[in-house]
C-alpha cells in the first residue's frame, strides 16, 4: 500500500465512523480553552473538566486571572499534575493576554507561543479548535498512532517531524479533524501498552498490527 493509499484509508475510515471527532476538553470561550489545554499536558482531559468548573467561576475573564496570585490560584489546580509551574504559568499566560493582547487569544500560531504554558502543540489545539486552521497537535496519542499506522515513519524522532509529515499527506480540510481521530483513538483504542487490535478498523493497513501478526 501506498503512502496515498494508506493517507485515503485512514481518512475515508474516520468519515465514516467517527465524523463529528473533537476535543473532550469542557470549555466555553476561547480563553477557557486555554487554559485547560495548558492544566492537560501530561494530566487526563477528564481530570481536567473536574476541576475548571470551579476554576472558571472564579476567574470567568484574562482580566480576573491577571490580577489574582499564587496563593489564590493554586488550591483550585492543586489536583493537576505538575500543580505549582502550571499556576505560574496561568498568572503569565492571563497578564501577558490583557496586556498585550486585549485579552483576546490570538490566533496566530507563533503569537500563542509568547504565552506562558504556551509551546507548539498548545498553540496547534487553539489554532485548530478555536479558528478551525489546518493545525496539527502532536501529543503522544498521535506520535504513538501516526507510526504505529504508517501515516508517519518509524524514523521520526520529534513532534514537530511527525507533524511536518501528517500536514503533507492530509488534505487542509480534514486536517483539524485527524487531529482528533488520531488522539481518541490512541486513547480509546490503540493504548501505548496493550492496544486493543481486536477492536481496531484499520488493522487491515496497520505496520504495528501486521508486524506484531507475524511474530
Amino acid at each position: 500500500m501506498t503512502k496515498k493509499e494508506r493517507f485515503r484509508e485512514f481518512i475515508a475510515y474516520f468519515t465514516e465512523h467517527q465524523p463529528e471527532a473533537e476535543t473532550e476538553l469542557t470549555y466555553r470561550t476561547p480563553y477557557e480553552l486555554l487554559v485547560s489545554v495548558i492544566l492537560s499536558a501530561q494530566c487526563t482531559d477528564k481530570r481536567v473538566n473536574m476541576v475548571t468548573p470551579a476554576l472558571f467561576e472564579k476567574f470567568p475573564t484574562p482580566e480576573l486571572l491577571a490580577v489574582s496570585h499564587f496563593d489564590e490560584l493554586f488550591p483550585y489546580i492543586k489536583s493537576i499534575s505538575y500543580p505549582n509551574n502550571k499556576t505560574k504559568h496561568l498568572l503569565g499566560m492571563a497578564k501577558i493576554l490583557f496586556e498585550d493582547f486585549n485579552s483576546e487569544v490570538p490566533s496566530d500560531i507563533n503569537e500563542l507561543q509568547k504565552l506562558p504554558g504556551v509551546g507548539r502543540k498548545t498553540a496547534n489545539v487553539i489554532s485548530s479548535v478555536i479558528f478551525n486552521q489546518p493545525a496539527m497537535a502532536v501529543d503522544t496519542h498521535v506520535f504513538r498512532v501516526s507510526k504505529r499506522l504508517g501515516l508517519a515513519t518509524q524514523s521520526a524522532k520529534n513532534p514537530l517531524e511527525i507533524e511536518k509529515q501528517l500536514i503533507r499527506h492530509i488534505p487542509k480540510e480534514y486536517v483539524a479533524k485527524a487531529h482528533h481521530w488520531l488522539i481518541l483513538h490512541g486513547r480509546y483504542v490503540c493504548l501505548a501498552r496493550k492496544p486493543k487490535c481486536e477492536q481496531c478498523g484499520l488493522t487491515y493497513f496497520c505496520r504495528y498490527f501486521k508486524k506484531t501478526e507475524a511474530k
